[in-house]
């Protein structure tokens, strides 16, 4: 299939996720049965959007223009082995190994088993023979295998360095977002912060899990715009987080912020409990800049109402709104797959 067969089998899928049919639900609905996290208002949330980032054919094809795309007469098999902390997050990845003219050979989690090989299938029906480029084997076999695209815990990536270090690969370790506040945003500003915060329940590598913030800064706003998805904790498991980790705060007589969903702590750590905002207070920017550089191997996204002088960031409210140059890790995965 050549690399216009495979856009137009893309454009197809877009179009069919667009329409949201009952065959399409059903799948959602079995995920949302196995994985709690994986709500139906989250996949749909991420499936909107795939359909306007990954799968509009305008942006689709000024995307593709920047590439030099092989035909390869012998595709090569392209391991995958996604995370599943957000819906449809492995997307991005098979998306990028198919339109390169290779073969996705993708290990599912068993949290999110259903809806890729629907989407597969779905494609098949109208471009037949779409199924034979994609695989999806209980194991990875890395002798079946040209290169491997792997996501996972700091511990589990320090494995898939060693198991995957003889082939070509590239290897995915936890990383966290974070947004720099100055105190002028407003009330607008701060609700798109929150969505930045609090969508998919905060589990996201591009959910954004600690703030820097001017010092005595006052929280009121930003507590107040975030009672708005109060609703949050309607969710058994994020309930079941928030009483903990504000269980164990008071415990510790650790001060905090707390406005019946959210907590905000100072704690200079990146990464936060689900249902927990860290913050660090910075004094001038450009003393904040040499931190995040510092930090810039952890760090997934930045959100800012300003932009950076050395550090690139993004729009409040832009975190979770990934385009198809924003790849994971800053490693561009189009150029790895053509290099071979």
């Amino acid at each position: 299939m050549d690399l216009q067969k495979r856009k137009e089998a893309l454009f197809f899928l877009g179009d069919y996720l667009r329409q949201k049919d009952e065959r399409l639900y059903a799948h959602l609905h079995r995920t949302h049965y196995k994985n709690r996290w994986f709500t139906i208002e989250n996949q749909y949330s991420a499936i909107d959007a795939i359909c306007d980032e990954f799968l509009n054919p305008e942006k689709l094809n000024n995307w593709i223009s920047n590439y030099q795309i092989k035909h390869w007469e012998h595709p090569k098999k392209i391991g995958l082995i996604p995370a599943a902390n957000i819906p449809l997050v492995w997307f991005h990845d098979v998306f990028c190994i198919f339109i390169s003219g290779h073969d996705p050979v993708v290990k599912l989690s068993d949290r999110d088993e259903y809806l890729l090989p629907f989407l597969v299938k779905k494609m098949n029906e109208e471009f037949p023979g779409v199924e034979q480029y994609f695989s999806f084997p209980e194991n990875i076999a890395v002798k079946e295998l040209d290169a491997i695209i792997a996501t996972g815990s700091n511990n589990s990536s320090r494995y898939f360095d060693y198991y995957f270090r003889k082939m070509k690969n590239i290897i995915r370790s936890n990383r966290n977002s974070v947004g720099i506040l100055d105190g002028s945003e407003t009330q607008e500003e701060l609700k798109e912060l929150g969505d930045d915060i609090c969508n998919y329940f905060g589990l996201g590598c591009r959910s954004v899990s600690k703030l820097y913030v001017p010092k005595n800064y006052d929280f009121v706003p930003l507590l107040e715009i975030l009672h708005e998805r109060k609703d949050l904790v309607l969710h058994e498991k994020y309930k079941n987080n928030y009483d903990y980790q504000t269980t164990i705060l008071i415990l510790n007589k650790t001060p905090y912020w707390n406005n019946g969903s959210s907590v905000i702590v100072k704690n200079n750590a990146l990464a936060s409990p689900i249902s927990v905002i860290h913050f660090e207070e910075y004094e001038k920017k450009d003393e904040l800049e040499k931190i995040l550089l510092k930090e810039k191997n952890n760090i997934q996204c930045i959100v800012s109402k300003s932009p950076l002088d050395r550090i690139d960031s993004v729009p409040l409210g832009k975190a979770q709104c990934p385009g198809l140059s924003d790849y994971a890790d800053g490693i561009d995965t189009m150029e790895f797959l053509q290099d071979f």
